[in-house]
């Protein structure tokens, strides 16, 4: 855990952890699949990879936009999947 990106990403999977768990062991049948959480899970890796990526290319002084800029943009579509797809503050 050394960049952003680590601390980033970890904190979103483990709020995906959070919501698996709480849904799981819920009364009556999930109305989310598990494969929806696979899909924003590898989001987190890629933005994490992408973010280390820059910081690793960075590492000589001249920062890596390109990588920076990706890595923010899958974690931008990563969260967006999850507030859409998953709908974490959604009551019953």
């Amino acid at each position: 855990m050394e960049t952003v990106y680590d601390w980033v990403t970890v904190a979103v999977f483990a709020g995906l952890i959070v919501l698996f768990l709480q849904r799981s062991s819920g009364e009556g049948e999930p109305e989310d699949s598990i494969w929806q959480y696979l899909a924003a899970s590898v989001g987190c890796a890629v933005a994490n990879y992408l973010g280390n990526k820059a910081v690793e290319n960075g590492a000589d002084g001249s920062p890596d936009y390109l990588f920076h800029a990706l890595a923010l943009a899958v974690l931008a579509g990563t969260v967006g999947y999850v507030w859409v797809a998953l709908k974490p503050f959604q009551r019953k």
